[in-house]
């Protein structure tokens, strides 16, 4: 009797364990991965993902680090034939409402309006297409999803087609970022957004996506607010990606590294005297314009705020924990503070 009382689940066998939690619902398993170590490698089995019912859901649904099998997004639990007459029957008067002029709800079913997928390596263009079905997505987040592929992300964009718009009629949010696996290929999923991608209002870009996100955002006709998060920047990409974003009214910078403006080596005897004369003409102002000349040189965020204020002039920036790269020859070290950060930044 003493051995039983100390008995836990630990003693049980990996196949009893999982057919304990082949009973659990969707996000009970999510949250069963989470115990240990083993419970998490138990949960990654297949066959407690063979049939998935996702109409439970309400609101957000949101996965880290679990294999999704194929199917994952278009599977329900298998109903009866009461049942399914009874949803027969109430398709038939759906679909007299719709003539009627009524708005239709989501085919499949699924409430889900938020889908949060992190480090969910498994995730790929199929899991993105069946998405499509879910009218009621709005928002929809990928961080480290690396089998999302550039066609796949365009395939799946709201677009004008024969029957309406196609694809994602109703997302408002995206978010795309990859900052792990170092070495893995990557697929530059963000290249997908050139589709122009009717009605996304906010855009997050993050780590390895921004690059290539940023040359395609100037399509995005309908965007509102943009982040960018996790990355290294110069003034020249922003400036040239931001130029054509006239309906942007915020734009933040979080964890970004801005990269100086490269100034071209002065050759001695050529351009001393304009040299000389603007020393002469910095000389006769102000010591405080003297003091923000001398920042702007190694600092391109006053630049850069002065430059998107004339493109973009009802657009306000957030800049949050930010630094800047600089780089001299005299010094290896550069104690840099910058006025629109909260720290100080040491930088090589």
């Amino acid at each position: 009797m003493e051995e039983f009382k100390t008995c836990n689940l630990d003693y049980f066998p990996e196949n009893i364990l999982i057919d304990v939690l082949s009973f659990l619902s969707v996000r009970e398993l999510v949250r069963a991965g989470r115990v240990c170590k083993r419970w998490k490698r138990l949960v990654k089995d297949q066959r407690l993902w063979r049939v998935v019912d996702l109409t439970a859901w309400k609101g957000v649904l949101e996965l880290r680090g679990c294999e999704l099998p194929r199917g994952f997004f278009n599977q329900t639990l298998p109903t009866s034939p009461d049942q399914e007459r009874a949803e027969a029957t109430s398709s038939a008067q759906q679909q007299g409402q719709d003539q009627k002029g009524k708005q239709r709800s989501s085919p499949s079913g699924i409430t889900i309006n938020t889908l949060v997928l992190n480090n969910v390596p498994s995730f790929t263009d199929q899991h993105l297409q069946s998405l499509t079905s879910w009218e009621r997505l709005s928002r929809l987040e990928l961080r480290d999803t690396f089998r999302v592929t550039a066609n796949g992300l365009r395939s799946c964009a709201a677009k004008d087609g024969i029957c309406g718009v196609e694809g994602f009629p109703r997302l408002k949010f995206l978010e795309i970022g990859i900052t792990g696996r170092q070495g893995y290929q990557l697929q530059m999923a963000s290249l997908g957004l050139g589709a122009g991608w009717l009605g996304l209002e906010e855009l997050s870009l993050g780590g390895k996506e921004v690059g290539p996100g940023l040359l395609c955002a100037s399509r995005l006709k309908d965007l509102k607010r943009l982040c960018l998060w996790a990355c290294t920047l110069s003034e020249m990409q922003i400036v040239r990606s931001c130029r054509m974003l006239r309906g942007l009214r915020q734009l933040e910078f979080l964890d970004v590294t801005f990269q100086p403006r490269q100034c071209p080596p002065v050759v001695e005897g050529e351009g001393g005297g304009e040299e000389e004369q603007d020393n002469e003409e910095a000389a006769g102002g102000e010591s405080n314009n003297d003091e923000n000349k001398t920042l702007d040189v190694n600092d391109p965020i006053p630049s850069l705020r002065r430059s998107l204020a004339v493109l973009l002039p009802a657009c306000s920036l957030v800049f949050t924990n930010c630094s800047v790269q600089v780089l001299e020859t005299f010094s290896p070290w550069i104690f840099l503070n910058l006025p629109t950060s909260t720290e100080w930044s040491y930088i090589l």
